[in-house]
């Protein structure tokens, strides 16, 4: 495997002192590559732009964790995304002022990801006696927060199942595809898998670039598999929808939510596609059958950063309670714009894509008086989940994001795919799609059906940390 290093410069008005107690506050677009978190510490989530191709082409945005600190001069950050890698912050005195120099460590999966994002064409290496399954996930753009823990577990599955004899003898090897939470963009990645042989993708998605890329693979004779949250009505033939439902996610939540908000009134808000449009379809009907009632609805496109006019739109609506169909960074961006302009004074939020990534990067403060509700939680009491949690942290170590329904759904994913396979033989996808549709397996959210059974939701709180899951009594 070959190492590059690519350093980026910037130039501060400001002593090194003062740079490095400012890093991470948002203060402005330019401040220190953009970086935002809580505090400068080990173990502190961070956010970065990078100018890796210069300013005509924008900067990346890097997704990581704080892993050492000398204060003021040098900050360390192990990142998963969109690579796995290590920044170098060096802060240093320059003249009157300051030089922040950016050095990224650019590995072999670093490089391809660049080339591919700036067109140029990457060979995906042979595939020859083995078993090529495609992860189709977000490892950058607005969903990008849910990719580190969906890629570490689809590998950890891998893992498992070829040292279980892999598939109908061979290993199976995962191929991952960036969909740049762009439906364009990932249709054009799917067909790469599938070029490079895959004959099934586990979409770790928006249902905006599931829909689109299972609507012009439609002719691919490939499987299909979304295998987290959804809104449904894609599922048949070569095309199999897991995941929680708006539906069953609301039914389990609704109730409970107007209960501890002591109101009924609703404000709903989400991003601007399919899942967000059926939530709210489906909450309206929800709610009117719970005795409550929505007193505002308004939508954002992805990758919307300002949301203080549509926060003003809830103030205003006298709501007791916000349900939020937002999702990854657009979440994170409205939730703590929600904190600071008093929206948690007011009334509870429900998110439905609230997951243990997300929450962090809310972070402690602005997500507290958040709930969520999935079918997974890290907090899970059991023999199986706690084994699941030893594994990727073994694997993966203590600077690995942590995992979440999204996340563990797609390791489920794999794991029922291969025994799928092993029922149906591995020339019969449609038999194969059958048996995912209809399987029940133990796995660390408990037992779970796939067919007409809903699978168990739980409700939590956000605390500092994590969660609190309300576990039925």
């Amino acid at each position: 495997m070959s190492r590059l290093a690519l350093t980026a410069e910037q130039h501060v008005d400001a002593p090194p002192e003062a740079v490095f107690a400012l890093f991470g506050a948002g203060t402005g677009a330019g401040w220190v590559f953009d970086a935002v978190c809580d505090r400068v510490g080990v173990g502190a989530v961070v956010t970065l732009n990078a100018p890796m191709f210069g300013a005509a082409s924008g900067p990346v945005e890097i997704l990581g964790r704080i892993s050492a600190v000398r204060s003021p001069s040098r900050i360390e950050i192990r990142h998963d995304q969109p690579w796995r890698g290590r920044l170098r912050v060096h802060i240093d005195p320059n003249g009157g002022g300051t030089r922040v120099r950016l050095i990224a460590d650019l590995d072999d999966a670093g490089l391809h990801w660049l080339m591919r994002r700036r067109g140029f064409p990457v060979p995906d290496g042979p595939v020859a006696g083995t078993h090529p399954v495609g992860l189709l996930t977000s490892k950058s753009g607005s969903a990008s927060v849910f990719a580190s823990a969906t890629e570490n577990l689809a590998a950890m599955a891998v893992e498992e199942i070829n040292a279980d004899g892999g598939i109908d003898g061979r290993p199976m090897r995962l191929m991952v595809g960036d969909d740049a939470t762009d439906p364009r963009l990932g249709t054009i990645e799917a067909w790469r898998l599938v070029h490079a042989g895959c004959r099934v993708i586990m979409a770790s998605t928006t249902s905006a670039t599931f829909s689109r890329a299972a609507h012009e693979l439609r002719d691919s004779g490939v499987l299909m598999v979304q295998p987290v949250m959804n809104e449904g009505g894609l599922d048949g033939g070569l095309r199999v929808q897991l995941g929680e439902r708006p539906e069953h996610q609301l039914r389990a939540a609704a109730a409970p939510m107007m209960q501890m908000a002591g109101g009924r009134r609703w404000f709903l808000a989400g991003n601007d596609y399919v899942w967000p449009r059926a939530v709210h379809t489906t909450a309206r009907r929800v709610l009117a059958d719970d005795g409550g009632t929505v007193v505002g609805e308004n939508f954002a496109p992805l990758g919307t950063r300002d949301f203080a006019p549509l926060i003003e739109s809830v103030l205003q609506s006298g709501a007791d309670v916000v349900l939020s169909s937002f999702v990854g960074a657009d979440l994170v961006h409205f939730e703590r714009q929600c904190h600071a302009m008093g929206v948690r004074d007011r009334c509870r939020s429900l998110a439905l894509a609230l997951d243990e990534p997300t929450r962090e990067r809310i972070g402690d403060d602005a997500a507290a008086g958040m709930w969520g509700v999935s079918g997974y939680f890290e907090q899970l009491p059991g023999p199986v989940n706690e084994a699941f949690l030893q594994r990727y942290r073994t694997t993966f170590g203590q600077f690995a994001p942590p995992v979440s329904s999204i996340s563990e759904s797609v390791y489920e994913a794999m794991h029922r795919y291969a025994a799928a396979v092993r029922r149906a033989g591995a020339d019969h996808l449609g038999a194969t799609a059958r048996e995912l549709r209809y399987s029940r397996e133990d796995f660390p959210r408990g037992e779970a059906a796939v067919g007409q059974e809903p699978q168990r939701m739980f409700l939590a709180e956000a605390t500092t940390g994590g969660f609190l899951v309300d576990l039925p009594r």
